[in-house]
């Protein structure tokens, strides 16, 4: 189940039913678990563990409805060193994880999207496509992390927060924006961001918050809709 193609470094472990395609390259000291599926072209670096379960470099796919088509001819799956990814984890091709990220159990995480040196991607969260996540962010545990958002250094999620761009639902006539949140913010648990938000450096959004303006930097904002503390 290992196509000849295969270039594996050294002392890599290899569970039981492992499938690599064409033309993958693993580093050295690499660990991959039970049942792990690694999609042709993808690039794995040093020092790597890959939990149970887990499809590396999928392929996008679509329906008549859907309105936005993913990308054709994407690039392949990079995986810096020291990167860790739980069980049952789902990335995608055109997908760059620097070193040092932490992505956990049940995640997903779409194509377009780069997550920076020493980021937590928590438990089963979605990192949706088109995002930018910076160095030593923190999603938490059932984030949604919407398409077009940009995240920056060292922004904080707490569990089940929630992202949209998609100011009309639907309806066409809104270019699609997710949140920017500037370096340094921190989102309380369960807060929603709206399309478009920025979140200012620095700045705090209590939990629960429903965030429909730009936040401050170094201001705090609770409540629904949110609002400015004195």
């Amino acid at each position: 189940m290992i196509h000849e193609s295969v270039l594996m470094g050294t002392d890599v472990s290899l569970g039981a039913n492992t499938v690599i395609e064409e033309n993958v390259i693993i580093g050295n000291n690499v660990k991959i678990g039970h049942n792990v599926t690694i999609k042709a072209n993808t690039t794995i670096g040093n020092g790597v563990q890959i939990n149970d379960l887990t499809i590396l470099g999928k392929e996008t796919s679509t329906n008549k409805k859907m309105a936005r088509k993913p990308l054709k001819n994407t690039t392949p799956l990079i995986i810096e060193d020291d990167v860790k990814i739980g069980c049952s984890s789902v990335i995608y091709r055109n997908v760059l994880l620097k070193k040092g990220v932490f992505v956990g159990d049940l995640s997903s995480i779409r194509e377009n999207v780069t997550v920076g040196e020493d980021s937590i991607i928590g438990r089963n969260v979605m990192v949706e496509n088109n995002t930018t996540i910076g160095k030593r962010v923190t999603i938490q545990t059932g984030c949604y992390i919407t398409a077009d958002m940009e995240i920056e250094d060292e922004v904080f999620f707490g569990p089940c927060c929630s992202t949209s761009n998609d100011k009309y639902m639907g309806m066409g006539n809104f270019k699609h924006q997710g949140p920017i949140i500037r370096k340094g913010a921190k989102i309380g648990n369960n807060a929603t961001l709206l399309p478009a938000v920025v979140i200012g450096e620095n700045s705090i959004v209590g939990a629960g918050a429903v965030i429909t303006k730009d936040v401050p930097a170094n201001k705090t904002v609770v409540g629904n809709p949110g609002r400015l503390l004195n």
